[in-house]
């Protein structure tokens, strides 16, 4: 090698290891106290060179991390999704999303678990998520909301076209929030997936802004040590202060342009069957035989019908018909036992959790740390990543790619990499997502 040349490789080389030892020390040690934030300004930062380095110091709260985390989501660029939203063959979707073609484990291979994600926005969110929770032994249904762009249907069709275990709805809904169309949605998908040809054991339900914080193999050992045969509804006899949601007629209506639902002066009959109404989450994990029941069964049906002017009937049918005792799969001395969302509620605040860490609308363009709910539950920020991996729960709610998207590309490489770790099988190249974020930009303060 011409000695120039060799030099100039070993200054190279020097160059780049001490970038990286500036880059570990500037992440993993605090560069300044909460009292004097002020006078702390990063000058440069290379944000994603080192994505690993930078999400490991926001797992554990270093301040600075927060400082540069903040600086980089200022400047960053959606996700190019191009291949999606064009004509690219299935085989470079595969490879460039960094979908999991096999099953990882002899266990999961034979235990399938059925999908239903009900969407309607943030084309990035969806593939995030849904690469996330792929495994092809699985089935997935995707609802998407009838009101959403028609390009946006257009690019998850394109997705769902390159695999064999992924379908459209067949019937869709116009989904209003708190109507009878977001359960209608999950029984459309429910119809669909009974009649399917993959033998699947139990169903999970997402929506577009949740994400799993456990792997496949974590859920199927969770589901069979805790539930076996068992299905999951969190919830208790339908408590005083929201009975207004059954007792009274619900309508829905449209107002510039936003549907939602009001309730009208007409007090509703009393439950069918004499059933007891219970309260709990929209989330569950069912058994097939249990979603059988629920089509067919002359109590499920009528409950079914009695709900369709009710506030948020999600939030009692599946708890209500769960704690029947002759139901497959019930629990009728259940709780809210179940492990299925990590949620700060806005009323909980000091109690289960300590606020939400999140942007706000009016702190973006000066990035301080308030909180930002909607319809009282925290959209994710960099401040909650801590709280968010040392939760015990399965899924977490609520994120948005657009507002906080570094949330979702540290919490999306850490489960990757468990994923990968725990794989029993040869890890494919393709299977690891991309060295470098997008995150790589240098920013100025």
């Amino acid at each position: 090698m011409n000695p120039l040349h060799a030099k100039k490789a070993r200054f190279l080389m020097c160059a780049a290891v001490c970038v990286f030892i500036y880059t570990f020390i500037y992440l993993k040690v605090p560069l300044y106290d909460e009292s004097n934030d002020q006078k702390f300004r990063v000058k440069r930062a290379e944000c994603g060179f080192y994505p690993d380095e930078l999400c490991s110091a926001l797992f554990v709260g270093k301040p600075a991390a927060f400082k540069i985390g903040n600086f980089c989501q200022k400047s960053y660029q959606p996700k190019a999704l191009s291949c999606i939203q064009t004509s690219c063959s299935c085989s470079t979707v595969l490879e460039t999303l960094h979908f999991i073609t096999r099953p990882l484990s002899e266990e999961e291979g034979n235990f399938s678990l059925a999908y239903i994600i009900t969407i309607h926005k943030e084309l990035e969110m969806f593939v995030r998520l849904l690469r996330s929770i792929y495994m092809p032994q699985n089935i997935y249904c995707i609802h998407i909301d009838e009101k959403s762009p028609r390009d946006y249907k257009t690019a998850v069709q394109n997705i769902v076209n390159c695999f064999e275990n992924i379908f459209i709805s067949s019937k869709r809904e116009h989904v209003v929030y708190a109507g009878f169309s977001r359960l209608q949605a999950d029984i459309n998908c429910m119809r669909d997936l009974v009649n399917s040809k993959v033998q699947w054991n139990y169903v999970i339900n997402l929506c577009g802004q949740d994400f799993p914080l456990k792997t496949n193999k974590e859920i199927i050992q969770y589901i069979k040590s805790k539930w076996n045969g068992k299905n999951i509804t969190p919830g208790i006899v339908q408590p005083l202060h929201v009975k207004h949601r059954t007792e009274v007629s619900y309508r829905e209506y449209v107002h510039s342009g936003v549907p939602y639902v009001y309730p009208a002066k007409i007090r509703k009959a009393q439950p069918p069957h004499n059933l007891t109404i219970y309260f709990g989450s929209a989330y569950y994990i069912l058994t097939k035989d249990f979603v059988e029941f629920t089509l067919r069964d002359a109590r499920a049906k009528a409950l079914l019908e009695w709900s369709r002017d009710t506030y948020s009937p999600d939030e009692h049918y599946w708890v209500t018909l769960n704690r029947l005792p002759d139901a497959p799969g019930a629990t009728p001395n259940a709780g809210w036992q179940g492990d299925l969302r990590a949620i700060k509620w806005k009323d909980q605040e000091g109690l289960s959790h300590k606020g939400c860490k999140g942007l706000s609308p009016s702190s973006i363009s000066t990035q301080t740390s308030k909180g930002h709910y909607v319809r009282d539950i925290c959209i994710y920020g960099l401040g909650d990543l801590q709280w968010i991996i040392e939760s015990p729960h399965l899924f977490a709610n609520k994120f948005e790619a657009g507002r906080e998207p570094l949330v979702l590309e540290c919490l999306e490489r850490r489960l990757r990499l468990k994923v990968l770790r725990q794989a029993q099988v040869p890890v494919q190249q393709h299977w690891r997502l991309q060295q470098h974020s997008h995150f790589n930009m240098q920013l100025g303060a």
